[in-house]
């Protein structure tokens, strides 16, 4: 009898990469679930003796999923598959019973050696090397899942670095006219003022600028994490800005370009507005946009009251490059 397989994860991308990596020679029964709700009533089901288990995802996430698996004692062998690599989060799904965590990209030789380490790949040998089911991927998609893998690298740095547990959220991509972009911007318009700061970014056929908002709330608390003396002196707040950017916008380009295979180059932070509405930021700043791909990922820290936007707006330009190299990942 065919072994019963749970892929639960809001990607198709990583839905399709995932079902790529399982042993050709498994005896399986593959269902795929786009977030936890309904990952929990597939498992609930009878259809998810062993579950790949992504953690961000809308309705119910994974946390949420390891939480019902226990509070309802079902039957599922859990695997955490996941962009988001911090040790933290490695213990939290530990401790809510997963068996272990792999991290995206996945890879074949990483899922084999957890299958066998768990004795999990003897119990549907056998199998006639059938095709998994399907899985439409657009390329809206394919650079979500990019971003999402991204975004979990430069978590994981800030995480070291400070010694705290980053809270992630499903990355926001799309392609935007600066119309629609000064509307992502004034979302942020609940706070009072922000602080903003730029960096350029070029590659072979890409090129944009990475945009990080700094909730002007969130500067006390960011400086004593950093250990930084005088957190409420201007050039202190300059340094926070400068510090956290380095880290979260480097982690990030990494993070495409190791999937992409490119290399970028990136420019100096230039300090865009201090203290500022997101209105006056936008009219003092809107001739820089254009028609972009934009990345928003929005990181905030656990007990603390500290929250950053990072944009990342790729040029006009760039969309054929970027198409071409998704490509590769959707074939």
């Amino acid at each position: 009898m065919a072994l019963p397989i749970l892929i639960c994860d809001d990607s198709a991308l990583a839905r399709k990469q995932m079902a790529r990596t399982l042993p050709k020679e498994w005896d399986v029964e593959i269902t795929y679930a786009t977030n936890g709700l309904e990952g929990i009533e597939a498992i609930r089901e009878g259809k998810g003796e062993v579950v790949f288990l992504d953690l961000n995802m809308p309705v119910m996430d994974g946390y949420q999923v390891l939480e019902a698996i226990q509070r309802e004692d079902l039957p599922a062998m859990v695997i955490v598959v996941s962009g988001d690599i911090q040790i933290k989060a490695h213990e939290r799904v530990k401790s809510l019973g997963a068996l272990d965590f792999i991290q995206k990209p996945v890879s074949g030789d990483a899922i084999s050696h957890i299958l066998q380490e768990y004795g999990i790949l003897e119990l549907a040998l056998g199998g006639l090397d059938s095709q998994p089911p399907m899985v439409q991927v657009d390329l809206r998609d394919a650079c979500q899942e990019v971003a999402n893998v991204a975004m979990g690298r430069a978590a994981d740095l800030l995480a070291k670095l400070l010694n705290v547990f980053v809270k992630l959220p499903i990355p926001n991509v799309n392609v935007l006219e600066v119309s629609e972009l000064t509307m992502t911007l004034k979302a942020t318009e609940e706070y009072d003022t922000v602080s903003a700061l730029c960096q350029g970014f070029i590659g072979a056929g890409v090129a944009g600028e990475a945009l990080l908002l700094f909730h002007d709330s969130s500067f006390q608390d960011m400086a004593k994490l950093m250990r930084l003396e005088n957190p409420e002196d201007e050039e202190t707040e300059i340094e926070v800005m400068i510090d956290t950017a380095n880290v979260l916008i480097g982690a990030f380009l990494n993070g495409i370009s190791e999937q992409l295979h490119m290399k970028f180059s990136q420019s100096h932070p230039v300090i865009l507005g201090r203290h500022c509405s997101v209105n006056q930021l936008i009219s003092e700043n809107s001739d820089k946009w254009s028609r972009t791909l934009a990345m928003e990922i929005n990181y905030s820290i656990e007990d603390h009251d500290i929250q950053c936007d990072l944009l990342l707006l790729f040029t006009e330009d760039s969309l054929p490059t970027l198409n071409y190299k998704l490509g590769y990942l959707l074939d």
